[in-house]
């Protein structure tokens, strides 16, 4: 990556990363990576090392291997990505064994499985920040704008929950179409996951509400290899709130 796109990037990254605080109202200053403002600076830190050509692949030694084994994995974020194989989260993070607790799955999408694996992360290894993490060219929502055949079998079920981001960009764009319809799609769809996991994990809803848990979008450009941070959904308030939803429990 040329220095001024660098340079370009890392003052985004930091932008990004004060908006975040300000929406935590941050006020401590530790370096503790499981605090949700400093494990989202960690993720910053290391996709910019990544895109920038200077990863640390740190924390992948045989060492590291047994000391996860023997204390348990302790991860510090938690990660839904899709399934792209462009898309290798520890490593566009520049982190190493036993940091992230990662699913994958096409389109990114919260379903039954995913949002499960993702209470597992967040519920019972504690992880303080999750990311629902979308990218560029993602096969998932073009076919889904472009309302290709994806042959039958099971795919039509896997990409359904990406259909109400497509309405809800069509409705509010009706002209975009092609590429730039592909990536509105792409973060509307990152908004629709979180949604998703939100309407279905009461559990998620308690540990965003009481602030165990900060949920985050972004989205990965597999080309730069940088990452484009959203922040919290925009209707995050109305979407904890278990008034909303048949809760009992």
């Amino acid at each position: 990556m040329k220095k001024s796109v660098l340079t370009k990037y890392i003052i985004c990254c930091l932008v990004s990363l004060i908006v975040f605080v300000g929406m935590m109202g941050a006020s401590g200053t530790s370096a503790n990576p499981h605090d949700p403002t400093d494990a989202l600076l960690k993720l910053i830190a290391g996709n910019v090392r990544f895109s920038s050509g200077q990863s640390a692949h740190s924390d992948i030694s045989a060492e590291r291997r047994k000391q996860v084994t023997r204390g348990g994995q302790h991860p510090f974020v938690t990660v839904i990505a899709c399934s792209d194989s462009r898309v290798p989260v520890e490593m566009l993070f520049d982190q190493g064994v036993g940091d992230i607790f990662v699913i994958k799955v096409a389109g990114n999408v919260c379903n039954t499985d995913e949002i499960g694996s993702i209470e597992y992360g967040v519920d019972h290894l504690n992880t303080p920040i999750m990311v629902v993490l979308g990218h560029t060219h993602c096969g998932a929502c073009t076919a889904v704008a472009t309302g290709a055949d994806v042959h039958g079998g099971s795919i039509p079920d896997l990409i359904a929950p990406i259909k109400p981001a497509l309405e809800k960009v069509q409705a509010a764009n009706p002209r975009l179409y092609g590429k730039a319809l592909v990536s509105a799609l792409v973060e509307a769809n990152v908004w629709q996951s979180i949604e998703d996991l939100f309407q279905r994990s009461s559990s998620t809803r308690r540990r965003t509400n009481d602030g165990r848990v900060t949920v985050v979008g972004a989205v990965y450009n597999i080309e730069t290899g940088t990452v484009k941070w959203m922040g919290t959904h925009p209707e995050e308030e109305s979407l904890v709130s278990d008034m909303k939803y048949n809760v009992w429990e």
